[in-house]
C-alpha cells in the first residue's frame, strides 16, 4: 500500500465523511458535540487512541475517528491493533483513509515480551521469534496504512555486560531492519522508565536508544521518544531531544506525575512542543496517556489542554 495523501483541514475531512455503519449516530455526534470546539488542525500531529474521546463521540470506533477529525486531529494510534479481528482492522483502516487520518504506531514487538531476554541474549529461539513478529507486522502495517511500529527490546540481561547486550541488540535489529526497509516501514524503539512503570527493561534512556540506532544504521530503525517516560528516567528533555534528533522518528506525550493530559503535571509542554515544531517535525505525537477527569467533562478538558499547549505560534 502506498502512503496516502492526507487532507490538510479537518473540516474538509468531516464534510466528506459518511459513516461506514451508523451514519445517523455519527452525524449527530459530530454536529451535537464538536460544535463547541475548533475544527482547525493543530500545529503538530497529535494522535489520540480509542477510548479517549468515546463519550463525546458516541462510543463506536468509527464514530470516535469521525469526532476526532471534526475537532482537528489528523492522526491516530492503536497499540493493540495486532490483536483486533481482521474485519475490525479493515473497518478502522477504511474510516481513517476516508477521513484523512494518518495511522500512528501499533506494537510490533513488546506486547507480552517485556520479561523475555530476547534482544539482549543468545537464545536463538527467542531471537528468531522476534524476527518472525516483525515479519508478521509488515502485512498488518500495509493493511492499516501504518508506517511506524513500536519495538521494545525486552529484558535487561543481568548475566551479561551492558556493552555486549547492546551489540546483541544491534545485531538482531539489523535483521529486523532488513525486513522493513524494502517496504519503507520504520520500527521505533521505545525507552521506558525503570522508576515508575517498567523496572528491569534493557532500553531505558535516550543515549542508549541513540547508540543502538547509530549501530543499526538504517532508516527503518529510529527512536520513539516518550516524553512522559523520559521525564521520569532522565529529565533534561529539550537538550536530549536536540542531541538525539537525527534518530527520533516518533514522539509520545503524557504529563508527570499521573500520566494524564498536558497541564496536569510538571512538564512545560508548550515549550517542548514549540521546540519540536521549530525543528520541523512532521511526524506523529501519540497521546499515550489517560484523561484526568471522567466522562464528557474530562474529554473536553483533554481537547482544550492540547489547544492550550499547541498555542505556541506567534
Amino acid at each position: 500500500m502506498k502512503r496516502r495523501e492526507f487532507f490538510t483541514a479537518a473540516g474538509a475531512a468531516a464534510a466528506a465523511a459518511t459513516s461506514l455503519s451508523t451514519p445517523a449516530l455519527a452525524k449527530d455526534s459530530a454536529e451535537g458535540s464538536s460544535g463547541e470546539f475548533s475544527g482547525k488542525p493543530f500545529n503538530l500531529h497529535y494522535a489520540p487512541h480509542f477510548g479517549m474521546l468515546e463519550n463525546l463521540a458516541g462510543g463506536g470506533l468509527v464514530e470516535q475517528l469521525e469526532f476526532a477529525a471534526s475537532v482537528g486531529f489528523r492522526d491516530w494510534e492503536d497499540n493493540t491493533m495486532p490483536r483486533r479481528p481482521r474485519e475490525q482492522q479493515d473497518e478502522i483502516a477504511a474510516a481513517m483513509e476516508r477521513l484523512g487520518i494518518r495511522m500512528g504506531v501499533f506494537v510490533a514487538y513488546g506486547l507480552g515480551s517485556f520479561g523475555k531476554i530476547s534482544f539482549t541474549g543468545s537464545n536463538k529461539k527467542l531471537r528468531d521469534e522476534a524476527v518472525e513478529e516483525i515479519k508478521g507486522s509488515v502485512e498488518l502495517a500495509k493493511r492499516v496504512g501504518a508506517k511506524w511500529m513500536t519495538v521494545v527490546p525486552g529484558q535487561y540481561n543481568q548475566r551479561l555486560e551492558e556493552g555486549f547486550q547492546t551489540a546483541k541488540t544491534v545485531d538482531l535489529l539489523r535483521r529486523c531492519a532488513e525486513i522493513l526497509e524494502p517496504h519503507d516501514l520504520v520500527m521505533v524503539l521505545e525507552p521506558l522508565n525503570w522508576w515508575a512503570n517498567h523496572p528491569g527493561l534493557y532500553l531505558r534512556e535516550t543515549h542508549q536508544a541513540y547508540e543502538v540506532c547509530r549501530g543499526v544504521d538504517s532508516p527503518s530503525c529510529k527512536i520513539l521518544f516518550d516524553i512522559y517516560h523520559q521525564q521520569i528516567q532522565e529529565g533534561n528533555l529539550i537538550p536530549n531531544i536536540e542531541m538525539a534528533w537525527d534518530e527520533i522518528g516518533y514522539f509520545q506525550s503524557g504529563d508527570n506525575p499521573g500520566r494524564k493530559e498536558p497541564g496536569t503535571g510538571e512538564i512545560n509542554y508548550k515549550n517542548v512542543f514549540k521546540f519540536i515544531h521549530e525543528k520541523g517535525f512532521e511526524g506523529i505525537i501519540g497521546m499515550e496517556h489517560g484523561v484526568s477527569k471522567p466522562g464528557e467533562e474530562g474529554e473536553r478538558a483533554l481537547i482544550n489542554a492540547y489547544r492550550e499547549v499547541d498555542d505556541f505560534v506567534s
